[in-house]
């Protein structure tokens, strides 16, 4: 994988975590590309995240001089929401996280957040209201994490648009093509810096179902 990716992308570095022993090998991970011409601090922090989760490989940050970024696989509360308490202490520890790094500096910070923020975050609200991803004290978290002093980009330039999503159940033949979508992937940024944000918006991935890739621009 690793020989393939500097041939798709020669002009990067290439940067990975993967889930490791006493959690479920391969199970889950994070990786960053970026340009060899930079030369960011890289870390993989642990938070002090419940059962296995900090060996789960589910964040990367990347430090330059004047700001952060870092991504997250936030862990899903999971069939039947057996994983959904310590989803919880996850999301207080994340946020703690996110707000130590920015009294530091400014901070990007992405990835696959696994909630649906609001109810115009996905196509079926009302059926989904115990689900993985949309349970109140999953919306909650998400919450208390922005009020942590961070902008969800998309909404901040695009406002209540409807029927925008990043991710389309694979189980379901035609959630593509009916979009019946959910946002769970997410640009947010310290609130400091939201308003230079240009662009955050998602890239079409055609009929492709799972993630679509979400974009940000910023002028810092």
């Amino acid at each position: 994988h690793l020989e393939i990716l500097e041939e798709l992308f020669p002009g990067y570095e290439n940067t990975w975590r993967s889930s490791q022993e006493p959690a479920r090998k391969g199970y889950a991970g994070t990786m960053f590309l970026y340009k060899k011409e930079l030369t960011p601090v890289v870390t993989f922090p642990e938070i002090g995240a419940p059962s296995t989760m900090d060996l789960e490989g589910r964040i990367i940050t990347l430090e330059f001089d004047k700001f952060f970024v870092t991504q997250v696989y936030t862990p899903n509360a999971g069939d039947g929401l057996k994983r959904l308490e310590e989803r919880q202490v996850w999301d207080v520890k994340y946020a703690e996280y996110l707000a130590e790094l920015d009294k530091e500096k400014p901070v990007l910070a992405t990835g696959d957040y696994n909630v649906a923020h609001k109810e115009i975050d996905l196509a079926n609200p009302a059926s989904n209201r115990r689900s993985p991803g949309f349970t109140d004290e999953e919306r909650e978290g998400f919450t208390n994490l922005l009020a942590a002093g961070f902008t969800d980009t998309f909404r901040h330039l695009h406002g209540d648009v409807p029927e925008r999503y990043t991710w389309w159940a694979q189980r379901s033949k035609t959630s593509k093509i009916n979009n019946t979508g959910w946002r769970i992937d997410y640009w947010l940024t310290s609130n400091r810096v939201a308003d230079k944000v240009t662009k955050s918006d998602m890239i079409d991935s055609g009929a492709r179902q799972d993630h679509t890739p979400i974009v940000l621009e910023i002028e810092l």
